[in-house]
């Protein structure tokens, strides 16, 4: 992993400009937009100051649970991450990626193993504070030297403030998504995206709702912030349509369905446990879909219906200037992606799942599930103890 990982000095919060349309014209780096000023008042004032240690005092106010499904989006072209809670913009921070010979790769990640103190055992026991892991073969981000271009050994360096935030918001199975430009999160509506098989009003979908909210209420009611880097998750599942416990509701564990047209199938995993895997006929399989993240963000009307979003990576790669090659700076920016999910939703509309799929994924659905649809098969990357992992470059 990255060596020269050592705690910036200047890690004093960043700003950035706010989002076309959005009233604010400036944001610091943890400071979210209007749309979310009132859940994380307990820190509007606190980016006057500079986070001086790695680590976070006792007696500090926990950070404000999240809303909804977590997305970390790392841009390589503007050596940039973005945090969305909910499909929504809230924080924003400045990256170092991996240097020439060293790449970071491109695609598809999760948070597969956390740590507050790491060192590396690739590249002389260099620390790596507030390490969150997205490859077994050494890929992660941390905190670190943030130098304004790329300079790592193919981890994700970030400002040592902006690492501890978010170390303690994640928890394992967080969603990853690193690309050449600048990506980000768009609602979409396709009669093809999974929909709860629970009928209105049930009780059992009432059980998983109650549960899936109970999570956050239990760590707000103690005043701290909980991690399951180390909670064995196939221990605690339950889903809607199973029995509901005699005792206090047990966690809803989401599900990833990753659609590979390479393979021409269809494959699932829970908690990072393998379930089934099923064929699956894909319209022209000629004709590339593109690689599309799809995330369950809640339940709608009465637990009929799902909200999803969708996160489309582009194939093209940018033009690198002669300084970029030799790692002195960022590869030229990318234009960001439309607006519009068309070829989303066209991915969609050209696979055929068989029903009797269709509906078991359904029963298993919750908040925070995702669908994965890509040219690509499985990275070698996905194993024990990981979700899918999609490399695509």
């Amino acid at each position: 992993m990255t060596s020269n990982a050592a705690h910036d000095s200047n890690c004093c919060i960043r700003h950035f400009h706010a989002p076309s349309g959005d009233r604010t014209r400036s944001i610091s780096v943890w400071t979210p937009t209007h749309v979310l000023a009132k859940q994380y008042a307990p820190y509007k004032h606190k980016h006057h100051h500079r986070q001086r240690n790695s680590e976070t005092p006792k007696s500090a106010r926990p950070e404000p649970l999240p809303k909804g499904p977590l997305q970390i989006i790392i841009s390589i072209a503007d050596q940039r991450v973005s945090l969305f809670d909910n499909g929504v913009l809230i924080a924003r921070s400045s990256v170092s990626t991996g240097m020439e010979g060293h790449p970071t790769p491109l695609g598809v990640f999760s948070v597969i193993s956390k740590q507050r103190w790491h060192r590396s055992n690739i590249y002389s026991a260099a620390p790596m504070p507030y390490m969150q892991r997205i490859t077994w073969s050494g890929i992660a981000l941390h905190a670190g030297v943030v130098p304004g271009h790329p300079a790592s050994h193919g981890c994700i360096r970030l400002n040592n403030d902006f690492a501890v935030r978010l170390w303690h918001l994640t928890k394992r199975g967080t969603r990853v998504i690193i690309a050449h430009g600048d990506v980000q999160p768009v609602e979409i509506t396709n009669p093809h995206l999974f929909q709860p098989k629970a009928a209105s009003g049930s009780s059992e979908l009432q059980s998983a709702t109650v549960a899936t909210k109970s999570i956050g209420a239990a760590a707000a009611t103690q005043g701290t912030l909980v991690s399951n880097a180390e909670t064995p998750e196939a221990a605690n599942l339950q889903v809607p349509g199973s029995a509901p416990a005699a005792s206090a509701p047990k966690k809803i564990v989401p599900i990833s369905i990753f659609v590979s047209r390479k393979l021409s199938k269809l494959f699932v995993r829970q908690g990072f446990t393998p379930l089934f895997d099923v064929p699956v006929k894909i319209e022209n399989p000629e004709e590339p879909l593109g690689t599309h993240v799809f995330t369950a963000m809640e339940f709608q009307k009465e637990g009929t219906a799902m909200r999803w979003s969708v996160v489309s990576i582009p194939e093209e790669l940018p033009r690198r200037s002669e300084a970029a090659t030799k790692g002195r700076e960022a590869p030229a920016k990318q234009p960001v992606s439309g607006p519009l999910p068309d070829k989303a939703n066209a991915a969609l509309n050209r696979i055929e799942m068989p029903q009797d799929t269709v509906e078991k994924i359904s029963e298993l659905l919750t908040p925070a599930s995702s669908l994965i649809v890509s040219d690509y098969g499985i990275s070698h990357e996905t194993g024990k103890d990981t979700d899918f992992i999609v490399v695509t470059h």
